[in-house]
């Protein structure tokens, strides 16, 4: 089990005409994969717009919010915020003779306020406009869901409009520390604006800080000729790229390597360092190689390995993940897993083997809402314990909140996860050549690695002299290459004898391993 401050994180940008995949690997392995259109926009976290209500809803106490897309946006009352009024008596005074910056800070906060247990028709009413923030982005039917709270993110700060308290980040402990940052800031905010300032920020020179302010300000400020020229459904700014986000949220002293195929990007990820981490703009690399940049960091094979139903772990077991409306299921299976130790024992390290996928795989996929595991029934309360605290340690390193609760007497466990994007589904099945189309199998490119699993597992067991049956396809796509075959490959990698035969009765991804006796294994 990995130390968490021993990993070694690097950034994979994949730019393609129409659109851009990011990949985080945790010591070359994927562990989070996101993808943004590279053309026209989407509808994103942090996005801010000036919307204008469409349908109030006074049953649930909110409204429908059109923000330009083609399912309304919904906001809640509570979602308003403290400084409501505010927002809203400044959309009404701007107009382009004004004088923005004047009127901004002229308004005075907190003669009102939203009552949080009173009705959304004593604050908005259908064709008012309204200046909102995506909290999470549109899924399946479901627009996004917004806020009225707005607030622009930067690497040591989150910058409040309209807020007067500036805060400091709970994970700073030294007080002197504390009154150090709360004081910087404070002189440095200009009127009507607090601050959050975030765990980062520790140990940053005022200079840095006031940096990073005067740019989140002056992008807020640049919003406010488009209010004063127009009232209309538009888009005031944008949340950084996906790519800057993660590197805002992410970047820390083991952040090695940032690499992308696109030269333009890569100018963008060193502006966007030079900001909030200058000493770190070497990191970033352009790939020019002949070679897709995600097969060349065998991403492309992690991809189609992590995002099918069957998920293997080690020795064969394996994981079983399942996708309803109303909430994601998890079965753990041992597989043929060698029971070469005590049972309990054995059932509580492929549990913890399972645990750890579970956590990557909930990253992986942004899997939120409810996740309920199955894991492996243990006889002793030690083992459920020490599961349910691993986890918990595991699940430390995910940004998106969330809470584990602890194993049931059936051996069930809850996990909640926020999810701010919609689940990511990559099909990992294709058309079988042998049935023509009236079925599908599990994807083929990973059917080497299975296999390879379980040359691994034989030979540990002692076996050197090993049959392999396999259909005329797969056998074909082994022992393509002559001396630089995948088949060869493994008897100089495992040392050990591999004698190929291929059955036209067996289906596509169909294999068996043999005995020197000839016995099935």
């Amino acid at each position: 089990m990995q130390e968490q401050n021993e990993l070694i994180k690097e950034l994979i940008v994949d730019v393609q005409p129409q659109e851009v995949s990011i990949a985080l690997l945790e010591n070359h392995r994927l562990i989070e994969l996101d993808r943004e259109s590279a053309q026209g926009h989407s509808y994103s976290v942090g996005d801010v717009y000036l919307g204008k209500v469409r349908k109030l809803l006074p049953a649930l106490n909110a409204a429908f919010v059109d923000i330009g897309d083609e399912k309304d946006a919904f906001v809640h009352l509570p979602d308003l915020g403290n400084n409501f009024f505010a927002f809203d008596e400044f959309v009404k005074t701007l107009n382009p003779n004004t004088d923005h910056r004047s009127i901004y800070s002229h308004i005075k906060l907190g003669a009102r306020s939203v009552d949080r247990d009173g009705k959304i028709q004593d604050y908005l009413q259908a064709g008012q406009p309204i200046i909102v923030q995506i909290t999470k982005e549109p899924i399946s039917t479901k627009g996004s869901r917004l806020t009225a709270e707005i607030s622009l993110a930067g690497r040591n700060v989150v910058l409040l409009p309209f807020a007067q308290k500036v805060s400091v980040s709970s994970k700073i402990t030294t007080k002197e520390e504390k009154k150090r940052l709360e004081l910087v800031v404070k002189n440095i905010l200009p009127k009507n604006y607090g601050a959050i300032i975030r765990t980062a920020a520790e140990g940053k020179t005022a200079a840095v800080l006031d940096a990073e302010l005067t740019s989140l300000i002056r992008k807020w400020e640049e919003s406010f000729k488009k209010i004063a020229r127009s009232k209309d459904v538009q888009m005031l700014f944008s949340e950084y790229s996906r790519t800057t986000t993660v590197l805002r949220d992410l970047l820390n002293d083991s952040f090695e390597n940032i690499y992308s195929n696109d030269e333009r990007v890569c100018q963008d990820i060193r502006t966007y360092l030079s900001l909030i981490a200058p000493d770190k703009e070497k990191i970033v690399s352009h790939y020019t190689g002949k070679e897709p940049i995600f097969d060349h960091f065998d991403i492309t094979r992690q991809i189609k390995g992590s995002f099918g139903k069957v998920v293997p772990l080690k020795q064969g077991a394996y994981l079983v993940i399942e996708h309803t409306e109303a909430l994601h299921v998890v079965d753990v299976n041992s597989g043929t897993r060698a029971k070469n130790k005590e049972q309990e024992q054995n059932t509580f390290d492929v549990n913890c083997y399972a645990a750890e996928e579970i956590v990557r795989q909930m990253r992986l996929r942004d899997m939120g809402g409810i996740v309920i595991v199955d894991f492996i029934d243990m006889e002793t309360g030690e083992h459920r314990n020490q599961l349910y605290k691993y986890v918990q340690d595991l699940m430390e390193g995910d940004r998106a909140k969330h809470t584990v609760l602890p194993l049931t007497k059936f051996g069930l466990m809850q996990i909640t996860r926020q999810r701010v994007r919609p689940v990511s589904e990559i099909n990992t099945e294709e058309v079988c050549p042998v049935c023509h189309g009236t079925g599908k199998i599990t994807s083929s490119i990973i059917v080497d690695e299975a296999i390879e699993r379980k040359l691994s597992d034989l030979v540990s067991q002692g076996y050197k002299n090993l049959g392999l049956t396999v259909g005329p396809i797969l056998g074909a796509y082994l022992s393509k290459g002559l001396l630089n075959s995948i088949l060869q490959k493994w008897k100089r990698k495992y040392k050990c004898r591999i004698t190929l035969t291929e059955n036209s009765q067996y289906s596509v991804l169909q294999y068996d391993f043999y005995s020197e006796k000839g016995k099935k294994l």
